[in-house]
């Protein structure tokens, strides 16, 4: 199951930082779950959001060149205020560390402006043919979802 955790680009500075939101809905699934009369969005799913932002934040500046974005490392993870539906968690992501494979990210998501959650993580980029060559084809199809996918996800004014 894929959870789609950035509902708007707000804005984009390549390579330096980007800032997401997310709406918590009453009508995302996990919800249903976590937890029954007290709905709050998973830390787990907050810590996605923040990697989701930084994954857009690499894509866009290196021109979707890689189609793989992976979670490499969490670091300093604080939960401080639930995030309930109908409310908005506002990310902020900001380079720390940029290598060609890898980037190191501070990051934080705000409910009403006050810091839900905060983390410092780090992302690795790669391309599905770089260890099997057979599936070239996948990545090309993977970037071009990515890149219609980032066409509804930021429209700068």
């Amino acid at each position: 199951m894929r959870f789609s955790l950035v509902d708007r680009i707000v804005a984009l500075d390549k390579g330096q930082s980007i800032s997401t939101v997310k709406n918590l809905s009453l009508a995302e699934e996990y919800l249903q779950d976590h937890f029954p009369g007290f709905a709050v969005m998973p830390g787990v799913m907050m810590v996605e959001s923040l990697v989701q932002s930084g994954a857009w934040l690499m894509r866009v500046t290196n021109d979707f060149a890689h189609s793989t974005i992976l979670l490499k490392q969490t670091r300093a993870v604080k939960f401080n205020n639930f995030v309930t539906p109908g409310k908005q968690l506002c990310v902020t992501v900001k380079t720390h560390k940029w290598g060609d494979e890898e980037c190191t990210f501070k990051c934080e998501g705000t409910v009403d402006g006050n810091s839900a959650v905060s983390a410092r993580i780090t992302l690795q980029q790669c391309n599905l043919k770089d260890r099997n060559e057979s599936l070239a084809k996948t990545d090309e199809e993977l970037i071009a979802k990515m890149r219609e996918l980032y066409g509804q996800l930021w429209q700068p004014e």
